[in-house]
């Protein structure tokens, strides 16, 4: 088909200004221009088919809403969130996701859910910006990590979330990796931890970081020895979620060291209905692609980089 010329050019963008722009209808822009409205209907689809015609859909502040979207549905997420942060500082990034993190909490829980929250960097930083909150029970998923860089502790992060709640805490005082199985077995016994590792089964919406099994990635990986770290390796570990691990099909594996931790369980965070990762960088792209495939996580609060990688995966 050959190239129309000028005139008709010119007639197509007035056609597409007109119902793009001006939001008339094919009827309307038609007795108008006194054409017929089928003509009207392949000028507005030639117009997009020849790229005269471009839809993009705007950023909204530091939110990419057209990757978000795209993200959303190329995984089937109940919710997704795409950051496209102003400066590649670590930090600053995890800043900007905590904010973003908190704005879609305080806008999809209701009173009445139930929030998990795991000790992780990424979930402080969400509870740290969080302004307000439903009138939502919260509870402790794991124990806490004490870690020189962070002021923070598991049952720091739940007590700020529950006083923005106007709830009371459901917080268990034990640490998150213990030397040995018996040691945590102990700890696992004791009542107050029992109790609230069990309340976990309530949750409703929980809010994680996703770890890479590599130096760095993972805060569990960095904890244990260069021994346990190949041997969960060689068992196809990829990463974890609040200490459960999974392999590249998002497969839970329950290796040796998962009976020194502190957390819930596998079968637990799968009844959970929706569990929120909040992850930056590309690195982190194999691991939270694992775990969308296995329905660890159907939520995603992540940064414009990691995002494309998923999405070019």
């Amino acid at each position: 088909m050959t190239d129309d010329g000028p005139a008709e050019l010119v007639l197509m963008a007035a056609v597409a200004r007109r119902h793009y722009l001006h939001n008339q209808s094919k009827v309307e822009i038609a007795q108008d221009l006194g054409i017929s409205r089928f003509k009207v209907a392949r000028m507005i689809d030639t117009a997009r088919e020849r790229g005269l015609v471009r839809i993009e859909i705007a950023r909204h502040g530091f939110l990419d809403i057209d990757t978000s979207a795209q993200l959303q549905e190329r995984f089937g997420l109940a919710h997704a969130v795409v950051v496209d942060p102003a400066d590649a500082d670590p930090d600053a990034i995890r800043l900007q996701l905590g904010r973003a993190g908190a704005d879609l909490l305080s806008e999809v829980l209701r009173d009445g859910d139930v929030l998990g929250l795991p000790w992780s960097r990424n979930v402080h930083a969400v509870v740290a910006a969080l302004t307000t909150l439903p009138h939502v029970e919260v509870v402790q998923l794991t124990g806490a990590i004490e870690r020189p860089d962070l002021d923070s502790s598991a049952v720091d992060i739940v007590r700020r979330a529950a006083r923005l709640a106007g709830r009371s805490a459901k917080v268990f005082y034990a640490p998150f990796v213990l030397d040995t199985r018996t040691g945590a077995d102990t700890i696992r016994r004791q009542p107050a931890v029992a109790e609230g590792l069990a309340q976990a089964s309530a949750v409703t919406t929980a809010v994680v970081g996703v770890g890479q099994w590599q130096p760095g990635g993972s805060t569990i990986h960095d904890l244990l020895s260069a021994a346990e770290q190949q041997e969960l390796a060689g068992r196809g570990v990829i990463g974890e979620v609040a200490g459960v691990f999974f392999d590249q099909r998002g497969k839970p594996l329950r290796p040796k060291v998962a009976a020194r931790l502190i957390t819930l369980g596998a079968d637990t965070l799968a009844r959970i209905p929706e569990v929120i990762g909040v992850v930056s960088g590309t690195s982190k792209a194999p691991a939270v692609r694992a775990a969308l495939e296995g329905r660890l996580v159907q939520g995603l609060v992540v940064d414009s980089d990691l995002a494309r990688a998923l999405l070019d995966g």
